[in-house]
């Protein structure tokens, strides 16, 4: 059987400036193991900083020539991919919806959360596209799914930016910090939607759900924790209140996804792609010290090229397991998780709207407040109040400014973005519906 291999590795590099304990140790440390490593292709998340990707990227240059750092919001896209093969194309294409803009601590507003991708052209699979992603964290895990509706939209986006690639006729490769754990609702529409196989589940699914208590050694090698796992220095000390984090010593956020192109006619003799191996890697320490390469673990895969498929209808068959997904129908979602994404974008719009509608009557308060003060003011004969209503100016007018933005100009455009993706999703449905026959 005449094989070849691709060996690709994502790592989420917690590289904020200013913010993110030990950056510059740490990311001369994984400079320092990736031109040591034997990997074709890099996918890099948490990469603010040019000079840090630019350093990382010195060190494997020699091995991996061809490199792209995607840039988009106020503060970057902090993406990154290195590949050994010559790149066709690129682009970036943020998400819709990433956060508020007065969440400053969560800072997903002002960095540009998106997908980038790069083609590249491979000397047995030709075409291949590779994704690099980032989703949103904040919700969680548990309570209701409009609480994740952000990281709902960055999973719709992908998933379908995904499956359009593999429809043009191109192999995939999509890697990232998709901060969702496997059972999500976000991981189920981008494994489903968009036809996407799991690397680390494929080479695992041996693996038996765990029946009691973890050792944070099991939780990383058989349940592919990245996140949250005793063994990194940088999670908190204080025991986890989620369930999640207790179950599995930590959570698997970090993937490794690919597939082939959607069949059709003339692309029945194309290679096979299968997951060979999978591996969570950068889970010891820096050397020299005691800080871990990254508040993440990052995720290798290795996968394997079978030139010598010839498409016959025995083998095609055996292509339809979760190790090498070919189907002969597009992927679909389901109806209960079209309706269940849906209701969480409705809530999310309703609730948007009472938060506009709050915000702006904050804004007619300050702007009245404001009239007052100004007008007051001129009645105020003691010198020592000034400094107070300048102060009360200043704050008043910085309120009624903000609410402004946040309750008119964010608030129409979140609810416009929602109204896109509701629209978009009751089309799909519906055409899933029309369609016969169906199974889903």
């Amino acid at each position: 059987m005449a094989q070849e291999q691709i060996r690709v590795v994502t790592l989420n590099c917690w590289g904020l400036k200013y913010v993110s304990k030990d950056r510059h140790e740490r990311v001369t440390a994984i400079a320092s193991a990736l031109a040591r490593s034997d990997y074709d292709i890099i996918a890099l998340q948490e990469i603010w900083v040019e000079a840090d990707y630019n350093e990382i990227r010195q060190s494997v240059v020699p091995r991996l020539p061809y490199t792209k750092l995607f840039h988009s919001g106020a503060l970057g896209a902090g993406l990154g991919i290195l590949t050994r093969w010559p790149i066709i194309a690129t682009s970036m294409t943020p998400y819709s919806l990433v956060g508020e803009p007065t969440d400053a601590f969560g800072g997903d507003w002002f960095v540009g959360k998106g997908v980038g991708s790069v083609t590249i052209m491979h000397p047995v699979l030709g075409p291949v596209q590779l994704f690099v992603t980032h989703f949103c964290a904040k919700g969680g895990e548990s309570g209701p799914e409009y609480n994740r509706t952000y990281r709902l939209v960055n999973a719709w986006e992908f998933a379908k930016i995904t499956r359009q690639a593999a429809e043009l006729g191109r192999y995939v490769i999509a890697m990232g910090d998709f901060n969702s754990i496997p059972t999500s609702l976000p991981m189920n529409i981008v494994m489903n939607h968009a036809g996407l196989v799991d690397s680390w589940a494929t080479s695992h699914a041996h693996i038996p759900p765990p029946s009691g208590m973890l050792s944070p050694i099991e939780g990383v090698v058989n349940y592919g924790v990245t996140a949250d796992s005793p063994l990194n220095s940088y999670r908190d000390s204080e025991p986890s209140g989620d369930p999640i984090v207790r179950k599995y010593q930590g959570k698997r956020l970090d993937y490794i996804l690919f597939r082939h192109p959607s069949p059709n006619a003339t692309n029945d003799h194309l290679p096979r792609l299968t997951c060979r191996d999978s591996q969570v890697v950068f889970t010891d320490s820096i050397p020299n010290n005691s800080c871990s390469y990254s508040d993440h673990f990052g995720v290798e895969a290795t996968l394997a090229i079978d030139t010598t498929y010839a498409g016959n209808q025995d083998d095609m068959a055996s292509l339809k397991d979760t190790s090498a997904l070919w189907f002969n129908s597009p992927s679909e979602l389901s109806s209960n998780v079209i309706t269940e994404m849906m209701s969480a974008f409705n809530t999310s719009y309703r609730m948007s709207q009472d938060r506009s509608r709050k915000e702006l009557i904050i804004f007619g308060t300050s702007i009245l407040a404001l009239i007052g003060l100004i007008i007051g003011s001129a009645w105020v004969v003691v010198p020592w109040l000034n400094p107070v209503f300048v102060l009360l100016v200043i704050y008043l007018s910085w309120q009624a400014t903000t609410k402004l933005y946040e309750g008119f100009i964010f608030g129409n455009w979140e609810r416009k973005a929602l109204q896109n993706i509701i629209e978009e999703l009751e089309l799909y449905k519906q055409i899933l519906a029309s369609q016969a026959p169906h199974d889903w």
